[in-house]
């Protein structure tokens, strides 16, 4: 488990959180800045939970194509924007069908966000479950067009990203974009016909 780490990373976290606190203090119309920083800080977090949990408590020592994992942030926290206590949305992709060991892994790091305090919204999906659920569903669509690389694999993140803009997009832009209206319509309709309630 990771036992060792939870201090040492809950230590960190409260430290970054504090001096983001101060800055924002310091200037408190440089809200993006600070929205910025909680999300470079979550990005760190991560990147250390990473790696403590795949060379320290899950080590492959010779790992296989199928072992290979990805982190990329979705929503809010993949456009770099996030509040104080904002969710943490991570998709957590492989390349095919997950392994014994993907699944430790991702189990192990969703435990240290979670003992962290961390409210934690995620995915596990392979690289064919992602693009097909980004055919299916526009949230889905709409959080990956959102997403960017954390950690990881970064061929698998390319790969990902090549084949939602070549599958999912290509052609289909305008349909994209008369989804989303309607959405933001709908929700307008739903909060009292005002964008401003």
């Amino acid at each position: 488990d990771g036992r060792a780490l939870r201090p040492v990373l809950k230590e960190a976290l409260g430290v970054g959180r504090a001096e983001i606190a101060r800055r924002l203090a310091e200037k408190p119309y440089a809200g993006m800045e600070a929205a910025a920083a909680y999300a470079f800080l979550t990005d760190q977090i991560l990147r250390l939970a990473y790696d403590y949990v795949t060379t320290r408590l899950h080590p492959l020592a010779n790992p296989t194509t199928s072992e290979r994992l990805l982190l990329m942030a979705v929503g809010g926290y993949g456009r770099g924007e996030m509040a104080p206590h904002s969710d943490v949305d991570i998709a957590f992709v492989t390349p095919w069908k997950s392994t014994g060991w993907t699944e430790k892994v991702v189990e192990t790091i969703l435990y240290l966000l979670w003992d962290l305090g961390l409210k934690v919204g995620q995915s596990m999906r392979s690289a064919d479950e992602l693009i097909r659920a980004a055919i299916a569903d526009q949230t889905v669509r709409t959080a990956i067009l959102e997403a960017r690389y954390v950690w990881g694999d970064e061929a698998l993140y390319d790969l990902v990203e090549a084949r939602f803009w070549k599958e999912v997009v290509a052609g289909n832009a305008a349909g994209f974009v008369k989804e989303k209206l309607d959405e933001r319509n709908a929700r307008h309709e739903r909060m009292g016909d005002s964008r401003y309630v």
